[in-house]
């Protein structure tokens, strides 16, 4: 972790990433929760009624996590529950990778949820 990151990403979130399998009802089976270094924001969620449906941004996490991935989920703060849903995280819809612009350690990443 470079000396930056571990002045700034203080906070924790739990990440449950798809492990590729599914179960006999076709729903994705995930790997056991992982509690990774963190900071964040909240943003806005909204969904649209009868005219249909819309994916908006509800959190963002700054991580030097670099495993996070479409599909997998995240909750904010630390929960050992090994059902994502269960334990109220969100979907990620994207992963976005920037440079260690400073010392060239480790890369950052905004792990975006949406609902």
């Amino acid at each position: 972790m470079s000396s930056l990151a571990n002045w700034s990403y203080t906070a924790q979130a739990t990440i449950w990433r798809r492990s590729g399998a599914s179960n006999d009802y076709g729903d994705p089976i995930f790997e056991a929760p992982l509690v990774i270094a963190c900071d964040y924001q909240g943003g806005l969620s909204k969904r649209l009624g009868d005219i249909g449906g819309e994916n908006v941004v509800k959190n963002t996490v700054w991580t030097e996590y670099a495993l996070a991935d479409t599909g997998d989920y995240l909750l904010i703060g630390a929960s050992d529950n090994p059902d994502p849903i269960a334990a109220g995280a969100d979907e990620v819809m994207q992963a976005i990778r920037y440079a260690d612009t400073f010392e060239r350690a480790a890369d950052d990443y905004a792990i975006i949820t949406g609902v």
